[in-house]
């Protein structure tokens, strides 16, 4: 299979999607891999590399989309990049495809087959390609919260742990799932005190007990909610639900009875983010004020620690690519019914529930249209 792997080309992403490793593997398959000039020197590769391992350098994006079978990718294609879709191609990369209708249209216009790495299952129901990613971002949600709560950022002027005599900052953070639970670890790593609220009661038991009883936990009802937020220093928004919007349980009323000061960082933007008052930032523009609190609503944060989010992601991401590389899509995705779960678009068709709910679309079973 010819395999391309163009440059990412959305504001500050600097990952990339196929390492030179996994490009030597791919090429002693019998594959050919094809990678834009530069594609993963802000990760750390370097052109040489990639041709060390038996990949084409080319100079031309249009080169790399035109001519591959399947482009290999790490964020959601973006607009200049829609004039490469055509029928057939398949798409394997982030797609994040509920609050972004425009994307969903092309997509399905041009009948590209797109397989989204956020909505991927394993055989323990997992998500094993959006977890690295979310691990990457819950640890950088603090990091993050701490430069934006010093007061030249806009923030309240607190030391996130505090020092002796004076209070630590209080976290809030919503959802416990991989965001929340990592977001907790590096928060209590800071010395901050630490609220974490879940919907799920078990998952709050598992916790209580992984943090040893030093995270305070909460039943997430908007009561509790409010509450959290509104004692918060820092709240940070983990909610997930695959391929679907994310609900809005910090409310605008919520942010508007927060510390002035205070800060805001929705780690679940990609799904169109947990917070009423969030909108999507990027890198050169990270941040923005609601009602004196500060937000930060970057829609790809591990783009700003490209060699760790490259690593951890593709280590995730390459057994699958392999086996669509040398099985072709249609085969791979009959074989592996976790993989299919990531089908969400299928030559014009509509293939995930979850994308076609939150956008008020018909969709086709993934194994009506494999056959």
């Amino acid at each position: 299979m010819m395999i391309g792997v163009p440059k990412e080309i959305k504001d500050h992403e600097a990952r990339v999607g196929v390492t030179p490793a996994a490009a030597k593997a791919l090429t002693e398959a019998g594959h050919k891999v094809l990678v834009e000039t530069q594609a993963g020197a802000d990760s750390g590769f370097t052109d040489a590399e990639y041709q060390d391992a038996g990949a084409e350098i080319v100079g031309d994006a249009a080169y790399v989309w035109g001519k591959s079978e399947m482009v290999v990718k790490v964020k959601e294609p973006i607009e200049k990049e829609y004039v490469f879709f055509r029928e057939g191609l398949v798409l394997f990369t982030y797609l994040h495809l509920a609050p972004v209708p425009n994307l969903t249209n092309k997509l399905l216009e041009a009948k590209v087959i797109g397989i989204a790495y956020e909505t991927v299952r394993d055989r323990q129901n997992t998500l094993p390609l959006l977890t690295p990613m979310s691990e990457v971002a819950g640890r950088m949600s603090v990091q993050v919260g701490a430069t934006y709560l010093e007061k030249e950022h806009g923030g309240r002027g607190i030391l996130l742990g505090g020092v002796p005599g004076v209070p630590p900052a209080h976290v809030t953070i919503i959802g416990g799932g991989v965001v929340g639970t990592n977001a907790a670890k590096v928060a209590l790593g800071f010395g901050a005190k630490v609220t974490l609220a879940d919907v799920n009661l078990n998952r709050l038991r598992e916790i209580d007990d992984i943090f040893g009883g030093r995270v305070y936990t909460l039943a997430s009802n908007s009561y509790n909610v409010a509450h959290a937020t509104r004692e918060a220093d820092l709240v940070i928004g983990g909610v997930l639900i695959p391929g679907t919007t994310a609900p809005k349980l910090v409310t605008r009323a919520m942010v508007s009875q927060m510390k002035k000061g205070a800060v805001i960082v929705d780690v679940a933007i990609d799904q169109g983010g947990c917070v009423e008052t969030a909108r999507p930032t990027s890198h050169s523009d990270p941040s923005f004020v609601v009602d004196g609190v500060v937000h930060y609503c970057v829609t790809n944060m591990p783009g700003a620690v490209p060699n760790t989010s490259t690593l951890a992601l593709t280590n995730a991401t390459f057994p699958y690519l392999m086996r669509l590389a040398n099985l072709g899509a249609r085969e791979a995705l009959k074989q592996d019914a976790g993989l299919a779960e990531g089908l969400n678009a299928w030559m014009g068709k509509l293939t995930h529930r979850g994308v076609a709910e939150s956008q008020g679309r018909d969709w086709t079973a993934v194994a009506d249209v494999l056959g």
